[in-house]
């Protein structure tokens, strides 16, 4: 593998980050509440199995007494 000097790294990076397409505040905006919608569902989707969950085991555990 060829060795590439620090200035010539440093062009070739600052090429490639110009190329970046960089999001608008809307999009970051729109993207960021979305997260934000998907991690509220997914909780609630896991507190409802975790409920679930405890009731029936709950049920088997009473049934060995």
């Amino acid at each position: 593998m060829a060795k590439t000097n620090p200035f010539t790294f440093m062009q070739e990076v600052r090429q490639e980050v110009s190329k970046v397409v960089w999001p608008t505040r809307r999009e970051t905006t729109v993207t960021t509440i979305m997260v934000f919608i998907m991690v509220f569902l997914a909780a609630l989707f896991f507190l409802a199995a975790d409920q679930v969950l405890s009731f029936i085991v709950g049920q088997l555990l009473a049934l060995g007494r």
